[in-house]
């Protein structure tokens, strides 16, 4: 019973794996075109270098096996990468400029201690700039979208916020705008601008600095949100980046 459970299980993560690909796949395609033929070429281009490889080495037959099939698993490797690649170049396009895609992009770090929540901390209800305020064990982080003048008061506020609770302490704040303006930072770069920076506090600092940002929060929340927008909807799923 435990065999057949297990193979049950395994079964179904394969299967699982192939629908995920064929549904970024989809994705992916409807719009860029040129994936079937870049990702051929993936396929294609390593196989035949490796028959070519085996043409001029006059390889046995066994050696033939093995490095034919060594250059289908690196065509194999480049296809899944290209696919990869293709289909987070989508996903951003398609995410950008909407409210929220910079949380979306942000929720799923998963390292150093990387925390964004999806509600913002300040909306202007007419315009829908919003900032989001994220902690990793690299600092503290205000993530802003909207009109680059705009937010760059509103951040302002916000990292006086955080000083007065941050006092006496060289935890540094990164101030990020989103956009494409010559002071902000392209969506598809975004991940990348945040996880660069170098670690500057332990484990146990940044509990206590998530410790105190939540009290911070508690407070400014007691005061009351912008009126006119919901910030809990501020949000896109990061899973529409691949159709999932």
């Amino acid at each position: 019973m435990a065999t057949e459970d297990t193979k049950g299980k395994k079964a179904k993560k394969k299967t699982s794996t192939i629908s995920q690909i064929v549904k970024i796949y989809r994705f992916t395609y409807e719009e860029d075109k040129a994936l079937p033929w870049l990702l051929a070429a993936a396929i294609l281009v390593p196989t035949l270098i490796a028959v070519v490889i085996c043409l001029l080495a006059h390889f046995g037959w066994l050696s033939w096996i093995l490095t034919v099939l060594l250059g289908i698993m690196v065509g194999l490797l480049l296809a899944t990468m290209t696919l990869t690649r293709r289909s987070d170049r989508v996903g951003y396009a398609k995410m950008e400029g909407r409210p929220g895609a910079a949380a979306a992009v942000l929720s799923s770090i998963s390292k150093a201690g990387f925390s964004f929540p999806q509600e913002p901390v300040w909306i202007d209800a007419k315009t829908k700039d919003a900032i989001w305020r994220g902690t990793g064990r690299t600092g503290v982080y205000l993530i802003a979208e909207g009109d680059y003048n705009r937010v760059n008061k509103a951040m302002n506020r916000e990292e006086e916020k955080i000083r007065r609770i941050t006092r006496g302490s060289a935890i540094p704040i990164y101030r990020i705008s989103v956009g494409h303006g010559p002071d902000q930072v392209p969506l598809n770069k975004l991940q990348r601008t945040v996880v660069k920076k170098k670690i500057k506090l332990t484990a146990t600092e940044l509990e206590t600095l998530n410790d105190r940002l939540v009290t911070l929060q508690k407070r400014q929340n007691a005061l009351g949100m912008p009126k006119g927008i919901d910030p809990t909807r501020i949000h896109v799923s990061r899973k529409a980046m691949r159709g999932r």
